[in-house]
């Protein structure tokens, strides 16, 4: 039969006395309270259990290093970090019982650094201390620090040199923001989100080295690590992963880290594994699935190194991605030669105009979509906006002429069409593009957007951009082809003004789009910004009055639907025009309104609306 012997924290004695002995004294062999002194037979048939803080367990490990140990773990208010590591559950009592009841005992291993054991995780790097919490002892101080490391996060937040070298694989040297490791996949919440096929003696560590390209690409693996099923374990894009035995990590600084929430700096950092280092009772939430083993792995592709590590540790981690030197040659090279005016380009805005007013005349949705999908206008206007943005004199006037020829492509095919067919009325889908405003801006600016991030990445299919920006620019182009073929200048005025509102937006919001993927410093950038923004404006006074007549015409149909006027119920309600204000409504009562009753419903309406207007009334008679 084992001996059992309690050791325990002195500064507890009053709540092992009370509420731990009572519960296993007769089953005890002696209890013990513990010192760095304590002297202790450890050899088989003997079992410590443990009632110890996270640095009295550590310290008592030290003391049985080398020894026999058999151990079982008591969940203690201050062993935080054990309990995770061991799978303690908190309940006494219930660990007290499985104590007593588990036979089985599995030989666990120890994470050390610098020879100091590990129970949950080290973090490296000063910046993800944020994820580590805080040691200070009072709760408003660990919400300040927790604070000024987010603060720290956004605004200084810098990569750092690290040269890594792992068990029988090449030295790395690499520039990341840190590096996060643990014994075992349950060790921390991060590492349950990502790692799998990881026990508590399977001899081996895991480092993740994370190396972001910008701010924004941490936060959202921190949000998206949260969400992860059990089954998906994929690392983020900028992350490695290293599964071994030992790991030396070296800086060209002291390195900066936290150990079990304890901040501690060292010029070398030797972690390891110290293979079964003693016996223990295994916890309830312990995984054992593996008795040890596994091979290594080590995925490192994401690390940056050469030319590239040199580039990220010359700057701060930019909030938005930056783009890299190659990055920058590939989509400069791509957007050069879009600017080019070509006979493919030609010939594919002919027909997507071609195929647009055709769709126009014949008021069909589906034909103009069709139309939209083979406009190419958005190459040129992407150049535009990177020549615009760095002031690349050449890309401007290349990718003007391109966006010049294929405009005048459009108006004389729209013309001579218009001129060629025999109708001359304005249906809906014409009228729809000659009222612009401020929304129209918006579909211009998520379009400008689309397109400059479908150019800059290259895994995005560049015809979803296509799409959205023909959307913008092919029928109000068509449009004012019609309305000057008809010599109808507010029809030709309205559509030419949303299709300057498209280019312009497009345009603007492409330049800030690559200004915030680091495709330009701001100082070279500010100019063609401004000039921009002057454009955008002057284009948005009209525009913003052609909102506010949307707004008032549906505050009139708002007011008069449904409006019961003697007997009668006004319907159907549309405004033709605004100065001065004329209204279609339909009249539905039992009988045909004579005139007074006409001119008292026209009264009626001018009284809820505060204005005069002018009216086209449509009878409709109810039948019972």
């Amino acid at each position: 039969m084992k001996k059992r012997i309690l050791l325990y924290d002195p500064n507890q004695e009053d709540f092992v006395q009370q509420q731990v002995l009572p519960k296993i004294d007769k089953r005890l062999t002696s209890n013990i309270p513990f010192s760095k002194d304590v002297k202790l037979e450890l050899k088989e048939g003997i079992q410590i259990i443990a009632f110890l803080s996270d640095e009295q367990l550590i310290a008592f490990l030290d003391i049985a290093a080398g020894q026999y140990l058999e151990l079982a773990l008591l969940p203690h208010p201050e062993m935080i970090h054990g309990k995770k590591s061991y799978g303690i559950k908190s309940d006494l009592e219930e660990n007290i019982e499985h104590i007593f009841k588990e036979e089985k005992v599995i030989k666990v291993d120890v994470l050390e650094a610098n020879g100091i054991p590990v129970f949950n995780t080290i973090i490296i790097g000063e910046s993800l201390s944020l994820m580590s919490g805080s040691v200070a002892q009072y709760a408003w101080q660990r919400f300040w620090n927790k604070l000024r490391y987010f603060l720290k996060l956004f605004w200084n937040t810098r990569l750092n040199s690290f040269t890594i070298k792992a068990d029988n694989q090449d030295e790395i040297n690499t520039a990341a923001i840190g590096l996060i490791i643990v014994h075992h996949a349950q060790s921390s919440i991060l590492s349950k989100r990502i790692l799998e096929n990881s026990f508590v003696n399977d001899g081996k560590l895991h480092a993740l080295i994370l190396a972001p390209k910008s701010i924004s690409g941490l936060l959202w693996f921190g949000l998206s690590s949260l969400f992860r099923t059990k089954r998906n374990y994929n690392l983020p894009p900028f992350a490695a992963h290293i599964k071994t035995s030992t790991l030396t990590i070296k800086g060209d600084k002291p390195i900066n880290y936290s150990q079990d929430g304890m901040l501690l700096s060292s010029d070398t950092l030797q972690v390891s594994i110290r293979k079964g280092a003693f016996n223990m009772v295994p916890g309830q939430n312990l995984n054992l699935e593996s008795n040890g083993g596994g091979e290594d792995v080590y995925k490192i592709k994401a690390l940056p190194r050469g030319d590239a590590k040199n580039e990220l540790l010359q700057r701060k981690l930019p909030l938005i991605n930056h783009a890299t030197t190659e990055e920058f040659k590939d989509l400069f090279s791509n957007l050069r030669s879009s600017a080019m005016t070509s006979s493919v380009y030609l010939v594919l805005m002919f027909l997507a105009t071609f195929i647009a007013t055709l769709g126009l005349f014949g008021n069909s949705s589906p034909v103009i979509i069709g139309a939209m999908i083979l406009a190419p206008l958005m190459a040129p206007i992407i150049s535009l906006s990177m020549g615009v943005l760095r002031q690349e004199r050449l890309l401007m006037v290349n990718s003007l002429k391109t966006i010049g020829w294929g405009v005048l492509i459009g108006y004389l095919c729209a013309i001579i069409i218009t001129w060629l067919t025999p109708l001359n009325i304005a249906n809906d889908e014409i009228l729809a593009r000659i009222r612009p405003n401020l929304l129209d801006l918006g579909v211009a600016v998520g379009s400008g957007i689309a397109g400059a991030y479908a150019s800059a990445k290259s895994e995005i299919a560049k015809t979803l951009a296509g799409v959205a920006i023909a959307v913008a620019l092919v029928p109000p182009l068509a449009v004012s082809g019609i309305g000057f073929g008809w010599a109808n200048w507010d029809i030709f005025q309205g559509a030419f003004l949303l299709f300057l509102t498209n280019l312009s937006g497009m345009v603007l919001a492409a330049a800030m789009t690559f200004l915030l993927l680091g495709f330009s410093p701001f100082r070279l950038a500010r100019r063609g910004i401004v000039y921009s923004l002057v454009v955008v404006g002057l284009v948005s006074f009209p525009l913003f009055f052609g909102f506010m007549d949307m707004v008032k015409e549906n505050n009139v149909i708002a007011k008069l639907n449904g409006y019961e006027v003697d007997n009668m119920v006004l319907r159907d309600i549309s405004v033709r025009s605004f100065k001065p204000l004329s209204l279609t409504v339909k009249i539905v009562g039992e009988a045909p309104p004579d005139k007074e009753t006409l001119e008292f419903i026209k009264s009626e309406i001018e009284t809820l609306i505060g204005e005069e207007v002018e009216l086209e009334v449509t009878v409709a008679m109810k039948v019972y």
